[in-house]
C-alpha cells in the first residue's frame, strides 16, 4: 500500500486541503480522496491510470475537494469505463453531480453509486476496512489492513497433542483458548512473525479532540489541513 499526495501548494494560499490516492498496486486498484482541480494529471505523473480509481472519498462538500471531481468522472467516461465506480460523501454530492451532468450535457457509460457518509464502517473487503467518525460536523477517516499471521509451528501445536484441523487455523489468527483444565492456549505462541495490520488515520479538525485521539492511536496520522 502506498499513500501519494495529490495537493498542489502555492505560496498565497494560507490553507489548503488534502487531496491523495491511496494505491494498492497487488490488487490494481487506488482510492482517491477528494478530488481537488487537475488531480487526474498529478495521477498520470504518478504513472498511475485513473482506470484504476475504484472508490471516491470526499470528506467534505467544497470548492477544494470537489473541483476537479465532473472532469475526472467525465474522463473515465471517455476511455469507456465499464467497472463500477463508488463515492462515498457527505449529502450534497448527488445534486451537485446531477447537475453538473445537467448542465455539461454529460453521460457516464459505467454505474456511479454514492454513499453517504455515516459514523462506522463504510468500505470493507477482505485485506482492508474503513471507518468514519463524526466529529464536530467532519467526518474523520481510519484505515486497517489486515493482519498478516506467519507460519504455523506445527510441530509445538502436535507436542501439545492438539488434534489438526480447524483450531489451527484459529490459533494462527491469533486466538485464545481456555481448556478444561485451566490450561491458557495463546496463538501468538503458534506462529512466526505474524505482523499486526497497518492503520492509517486522517484528521480533518485542526485542534485535537478526544475523538480524534482515540482515532489516530497507534496508527499513521494523515492531517487533512496542511499550513503552509
Amino acid at each position: 500500500m502506498e499513500i501519494i499526495n495529490l495537493t498542489r501548494r502555492h505560496p498565497s494560499i494560507m490553507q489548503v486541503k488534502t487531496s491523495f490516492i491511496i494505491s494498492f498496486p497487488y490488487l490494481k486498484e487506488i482510492w482517491l480522496f477528494n478530488c481537488c482541480q487537475g488531480c487526474q494529471h498529478i495521477i498520470e505523473k504518478q504513472y498511475i491510470k485513473i482506470s484504476q480509481i475504484s472508490k471516491i472519498i470526499i470528506t467534505e462538500v467544497n470548492i477544494e475537494n470537489i473541483s476537479g471531481l465532473l472532469g475526472l468522472l467525465s474522463s473515465l467516461s471517455l476511455i469507456n469505463r465499464k467497472k463500477t465506480l463508488n463515492i462515498y460523501s457527505v449529502k450534497g454530492i448527488e445534486q451537485y453531480l446531477k447537475f453538473g451532468k445537467k448542465y455539461s450535457q454529460t453521460n457516464f457509460r459505467y454505474n456511479l453509486y454514492c454513499h453517504i457518509l455515516k459514523t462506522g464502517i463504510i468500505i470493507k473487503n477482505e485485506n482492508y476496512q474503513v471507518y468514519s467518525f463524526l466529529n464536530s460536523s467532519k467526518f474523520e477517516f481510519l484505515l486497517i489492513s489486515r493482519k498478516l499471521s506467519g507460519k504455523f509451528k506445527l510441530n509445538q501445536a502436535q507436542n501439545f497433542n492438539l488434534v489438526m484441523g480447524p483450531l489451527y487455523g484459529k490459533l494462527k489468527d491469533g486466538y485464545i483458548f481456555l481448556l478444561p483444565d485451566g490450561l491458557i492456549i495463546e496463538g501468538q505462541k503458534f506462529t512466526d512473525n505474524s505482523q499486526s495490520g497497518l492503520k492509517v488515520s486522517l484528521i480533518i479538525n485542526r485542534y485535537n479532540q478526544r475523538n480524534s485521539l482515540e482515532i489516530s492511536y497507534r496508527s499513521k496520522v494523515l492531517q487533512g489541513q496542511l499550513i503552509i
